[in-house]
C-alpha cells in the first residue's frame, strides 16, 4: 500500500502549483502544471522522471482551467514561500495547454517581479500560435537530447509525426521572435555522448544564451504518480530503474569541449 502520509508531507498532489523545490539550475523553483490530470506529452523519454507517459500526443487543448491554476497559486502565496523563479513544467509538455498565455499573464499580474520560465521539448514551437503564447515569459528552456533523427527516436520516443527537424524548425522560428533568453537543456548519457561532434555543430547554429548539461541521476519510475513532479528528493515507494549516466571525467570532457568549441556559457549538474 502506498504511504499517503509521506506523499502529503513532501508534495501537494491536489494542486496545479507545486514546490518550491530546490533546482540545481534555477534556485527555489515553483512549479506550475498546466496539464495536471494525467501525464500527457509529445515525448515519452526513456529517462523521464514521470515514468511511462500515459497519453503520448501532440494535441493542444485546455487541460486545466486558468481559474483553477490562479486559485491554487493564490493559496500557495498565503504561505509566503521563497520563490526565485516560476517554472511551467509538471505532468507533461506545457505548450500543449491552449490557455498557457492566460496563465502566464495571470501569474505575472499577481507576482510581477518573479521571473517566469518554461521547460519545453519544443515539439510545438513550429506552430505560430504556440510561439505567440510564450511571449510573456522571461526565459524559455528547450530540450535537445539528440543531433540526429535516429538518436532522437531512441531517447525521446516522440508521438507520431514528431521529428527532430520539426523541433529544430520551431526553435529557429522562436529565436527570430522571442525577446527573452532561450536556453538549451540536454540530458547526456552514453547513447548520445557518441554524437558530440554533431551536437556541437548544432549548438553553434542555434547559439542559445546557455547550455544546461544534465545526466539522468534520478531513476526511471515504473509508474506515473503526480508526486514525481520535481521529485528531487527521490522518494519512491514503487519500483524504479537506475539509468546509465556520464561519470565525472566524461562530464568534464563534454563541458570543456562545449566551452572551447562554441564559446557558450555552460551550466553542468556536476558542478
Amino acid at each position: 500500500m502506498r504511504d499517503k502520509k509521506k506523499e502529503i508531507e513532501v508534495f501537494n498532489n491536489k494542486s496545479t502549483v507545486y514546490g518550491p523545490v530546490k533546482s540545481w539550475r534555477l534556485g527555489m523553483s515553483l512549479g506550475i502544471d498546466p496539464i495536471f490530470q494525467t501525464s500527457t506529452c509529445s515525448f515519452n523519454c526513456f529517462y523521464c522522471q514521470l515514468g511511462q507517459i500515459q497519453e503520448i500526443t501532440d494535441h493542444i487543448k485546455e487541460y486545466v482551467s486558468t481559474e483553477k491554476l490562479v486559485e491554487d497559486y493564490k493559496n500557495l502565496l498565503k504561505e509566503k514561500p521563497q520563490i526565485d523563479v516560476i517554472t511551467f513544467s509538471g505532468s507533461g509538455e506545457p505548450t500543449l495547454a491552449e490557455n498557457l498565455d492566460e496563465m502566464i499573464a495571470a501569474i505575472k499580474e499577481l507576482s510581477p517581479d518573479i521571473p517566469q520560465y518554461i521547460l519545453t521539448n519544443a515539439t510545438e514551437l513550429h506552430r505560430p500560435e504556440v510561439r505567440k503564447r510564450l511571449q510573456g515569459l522571461d526565459t524559455i528552456i528547450v530540450k535537445i537530447d539528440a543531433s540526429n533523427e535516429e538518436t532522437f527516436k531512441q531517447i525521446n520516443r516522440p508521438a507520431p509525426g514528431v521529428t527532430l527537424e520539426r523541433v529544430l524548425k520551431g526553435i529557429r522560428a522562436l529565436k527570430k521572435e522571442f525577446k527573452g533568453n532561450i536556453e538549451v537543456q540536454s540530458m547526456f548519457m552514453p547513447l548520445n555522448n557518441k554524437d558530440l561532434d554533431d551536437y556541437i555543430k548544432l549548438m553553434n547554429e542555434i547559439r542559445p544564451s546557455l547550455i544546461q548539461l544534465n545526466t539522468p541521476k534520478r531513476p526511471y519510475p515504473s509508474e506515473w504518480h503526480r508526486e514525481n513532479r520535481g521529485n528531487h528528493a527521490k522518494i519512491f515507494d514503487y519500483k524504479v530503474t537506475d539509468l546509465k549516466t556520464l561519470n565525472q571525467d566524461e562530464a568534464k570532457v563534454l563541458e570543456k569541449r562545449l566551452r572551447d568549441e562554441t564559446g557558450l556559457e555552460v551550466l553542468s549538474i556536476y558542478r
